[in-house]
């Protein structure tokens, strides 16, 4: 039996407490400091996100303060891009040296002007606390959390350098509707995690761009020919990407990229706020008046690494990314020349 502990009760780290547990696993679900409530929600009924009562096994835990879980095999973070920093200093607390942590997180992290990985910022901050020996993969593909509290079967990648480890975890969660990959090229999984949020916008724009003055009843049957021209566009942007930042271009068409894409491009938030875009709805406005509430991935994300790409990629080989990047941040119509 493993013992697993999953920081974030969220969506996603809630849904992930269920193939834990149909392994056979002891696994405890903490909040972070902002979700007491959730914590005390769960406890009482169905997820308020997933609308699932989660398994009768699974431990809960509100947050005082976090727990020195040194004899856990695996800490699961499932905290938000905004809240690794948080995450990091919770675990620096822990006596155990040899973490062996699993980041279901979505996103990239900046250091010192430049792009790196959220494996790398957790664990070189790790490795400044003594932390010498911590491990950090990162699990990423298509996979809504809702669909996995319902057990929609599909599959994911687990990134990680050693090849042992990454054969733990698949061993550990992998279940009939849970399938899993294993990688070595954590940088190539973990930066098609992230920009599939951003491409998925532009992928989700495509009714708008199509021809805005067509009629609804076409636009909203035909512009799928507009939509399958920006995945393909989409696709070879990201492998350039991924190359470019130290990734191998073949991840991109695996389930962390193109398969990731994909279930982002058809439905969700992303593909929402880019068909606002696409309809000539500037960012800010779109935002305010029908996602005010929402968190919306890729615009988060262009808007905290925008700048930097805007000044390091070149705009003739990176256009798509160019595009949304100067729509976000920018707060610009959305153009883009075909």
């Amino acid at each position: 039996m493993t013992k697993i502990i999953i920081i974030g009760a969220g969506a996603m780290g809630s849904a992930f407490t269920i193939p834990c547990i149909e392994n056979g696993n002891d696994v405890t679900l903490i909040g972070t400091h902002l979700e007491n409530n959730l914590i005390d929600e769960i406890s009482k009924s169905a997820h308020p996100a997933l609308k699932v009562t989660l398994p009768k096994k699974l431990k809960l835990e509100k947050f005082e303060k976090i727990k020195d879980f040194s004899d856990a095999d695996l800490i699961v973070c499932a905290v938000s891009s905004l809240g690794i920093d948080w995450f990091i200093d919770q675990i620096s607390q822990m006596g155990n040296k040899k973490l062996n942590i699993v980041l279901l997180t979505k996103g990239l992290s900046i250091e010192a002007g430049k792009l790196i990985t959220i494996s790398y910022k957790i664990k070189n901050e790790l490795k400044k606390n003594g932390f010498d020996d911590a491990s950090v993969s990162a699990i990423k593909g298509p996979c809504l959390a809702a669909g996995l509290a319902n057990k929609m079967r599909t599959g994911t990648v687990i990134a990680s350098e050693n090849k042992d480890t990454s054969k733990l975890i698949q061993k550990t969660i992998t279940t009939e509707y849970y399938s899993t990959e294993t990688s070595e090229d954590v940088k190539g999984v973990e930066f098609c995690g992230a920009i599939k949020n951003i491409y998925s916008m532009l992928i989700g724009a495509s009714e708008g761009l199509s021809n805005p003055s067509a009629p609804e009843s076409i636009k909203s049957k035909y512009f799928l020919n507009t939509s399958a021209s920006l995945i393909h566009r989409s696709i070879s942007e990201m492998v350039k990407f991924v190359k470019y930042f130290g990734g191998n271009e073949t991840t991109v068409y695996g389930l962390a990229g193109l398969g990731d894409l994909y279930v982002s491009a058809i439905g969700g938030r992303n593909s929402q706020m880019g068909k606002y875009l696409g309809q000539g709805t500037l960012y800010k406005e779109a935002k305010e008046k029908f996602m005010k509430d929402i968190t919306v991935e890729g615009a988060q994300l262009a808007l905290e690494i925008g700048p930097i790409l805007l000044k390091e990629l070149k705009k003739n080989e990176f256009p798509l990314m160019f595009n949304i990047l100067e729509t976000i941040c920018n707060n610009k119509k959305l153009s883009i020349n075909w």
